[in-house]
């Protein structure tokens, strides 16, 4: 009974944890992963279940995990035995994108560029000098900013922060000619 007890939580923690976590365990969660109906949607208790079974079968002290090694590599979907039985696959969860991220602000008419050579950075380094503004850490912003200079050799008495809105407002504008 003791032995239960104990051994309870072990046995059960990946299908609780799963369940109750919204397809995650602690280690999903750390690997930023999760499990979903091959649909996207959200699985159901028995989903989990099936997927919990079969990898009791999987991992089997006979075959020493490697059923499930071939299954992933045979499906050519990443997905085991469980996976297959329940229609889930695990994803990589991505961050969730804004409107901040993808809207542009609006600049006046009479707008006047200051740094032409923004047209030197690619769509991914404003996105990148955005969140480093977002997020507000100080080193980053200025570690950003001297990066900024050194790609376009610009040079500028404008204070970090100052600098990075100024070449995102002309990225924008240019861009948006």
């Amino acid at each position: 009974m003791i032995g239960l007890f104990f051994l309870g939580p072990i046995v059960f923690y990946d299908l609780l944890s799963e369940y109750l976590l919204n397809g995650q365990s602690v280690g999903k969660i750390a690997m930023n992963i999760r499990v979903v109906m091959l649909d996207g949607s959200q699985p159901n208790f028995g989903a989990y279940l099936l997927r919990w079974v079969l990898r009791i079968v999987e991992s089997g002290a006979m075959l020493f995990g490697i059923v499930p090694i071939i299954a992933v590599a045979i499906n050519g979907k990443g997905q085991r035995l469980g996976d297959i039985a329940a229609g889930t696959t695990v994803v990589k969860l991505k961050p969730a994108v804004s409107l901040d991220d993808v809207l542009m602000q609006p600049t006046p008419e009479n707008y006047q560029v200051m740094f032409p050579d923004v047209r030197l950075l690619t769509d991914h380094d404003i996105s990148v000098v955005r969140d480093v503004l977002r997020r507000g850490d100080t080193w980053a912003v200025s570690q950003a900013a001297d990066r900024i200079k050194e790609v376009t050799d610009i040079s500028t008495t404008l204070g970090s922060r100052a600098f990075l809105h100024q070449i995102v407002a002309d990225y924008q504008f240019i861009t948006s000619q």
